[in-house]
């Protein structure tokens, strides 16, 4: 990794750094959520269902990764006892609004899960309540955290379901990059065979897997990008991964400003999301997704973006290769 000695070697000292970089933090009231959304996706059957996220407000993460900017929308202390439960009552009224309920949901916290700090366990037999009526739950968890909380949740989730289908439990992981020392440097806190175990602990309790992978991982040359990038997917269906997840790498969280400063870090293109989904399609091992959230962002053309983004969505959909856009303004796509 050239330049990598101008980025802090302990964590320790990563932590600081990052620590230190950060802008200031938006208030958030720790019992409303932050947005409900309804999406298609193409589910492990082959089927489009569609699948509510709610973005739930707590604690923030005890890691301290390079890349994430998901503090923003966190709050500092301890989340409360019951405001989750709370978020989720509003967030199911505004659902429930709609012609018909989401096959599956998203509870996305910015954090992990399974940190009691971050999502009390006195809250999980509320929260299954909720989940009664849908097929999957699918949750966010740091691989450290991955053990008897989630064997509690996904028993509060059968009792709640009292008989009824009990909904599948699906956890993510955000492995970023199967690099070793690209992983390491990020300030993850985990080994690739750290991750691995806690895949294989998932496995056991029936739970499945969802990892998410970055494009632009920041410590790794721009001519490894794509070999690494094709690495890292093989490494989390080696996993048991049923579905990967490519989300464009973002600046905006102060560390990855000074890593691009220092030549350690170049914000990818929509070219770079659309040749790492080209590249992965189609599978058998497993569904691969491009992250559509913010992307406008990583577009420097307005005249092809929607297009673009369009077909991206149909590849998520139909996990096949489509024709690139063309366009005359910028080329892309042109033979």
């Amino acid at each position: 990794m050239p330049g990598a000695s101008v980025f802090p070697g302990s964590p320790a000292a990563r932590d600081a750094l990052v620590l230190a970089r950060r802008g200031a933090r938006r208030r958030h009231d720790p019992w409303r959520h932050q947005g409900v959304l309804v999406e298609d996706e193409r589910a492990a059957d082959g089927r489009i269902v569609e699948v509510a996220t709610v973005f739930l407000t707590g604690r923030e993460c005890p890691w301290r990764c390079a890349m994430c900017d998901l503090w923003q929308h966190t709050i500092e202390d301890d989340t409360p006892r019951g405001a989750l439960v709370r978020q989720l009552d509003d967030a199911l009224r505004e659902l429930r609004g709609r012609d018909r309920m989401p096959a599956q949901i998203k509870l996305y916290n910015a954090g992990s899960f399974f940190d009691p700090r971050a999502v009390p366990e006195s809250d999980y037999a509320a929260m299954a309540e909720h989940m009664a009526g849908f097929d999957r739950v699918i949750v966010e968890s740091h691989p450290a955290l991955i053990g008897g909380r989630v064997a509690s949740f996904r028993a509060a989730l059968s009792t709640a379901a009292d008989g009824a289908r009990v909904p599948r439990l699906e956890v993510a992981m955000g492995l970023e990059t199967a690099h070793p020392a690209a992983l390491e440097a990020l300030n993850k806190r985990f080994t690739l065979d750290r991750f691995a175990a806690a895949a294989r602990r998932l496995h056991a309790a029936g739970v499945d897997l969802r990892v998410f992978l970055l494009v632009g991982v920041p410590f790794i040359p721009a001519a490894a990008q794509a070999h690494w990038t094709a690495a890292s997917i093989a490494w989390a269906f080696a996993c048991g991964a049923s579905a990967v997840s490519l989300i464009p790498a973002r600046d905006g969280n102060g560390t990855m400003e000074a890593l691009a400063a220092d030549g350690l870090f170049v914000s990818p293109t929509m070219s770079d999301l659309e040749a790492a989904l080209e590249a992965a399609l189609p599978r058998q091992d497993g569904r691969v997704f491009a992250d559509l959230w913010d992307l406008r962002r990583f577009s420097s053309c307005d005249s092809c973006f929607q297009a673009r983004r369009e077909r991206l969505r149909a590849m998520n959909l139909e996990q096949r290769p489509l024709p690139r856009v063309e366009c005359v303004r910028c080329g892309n796509g042109a033979a």
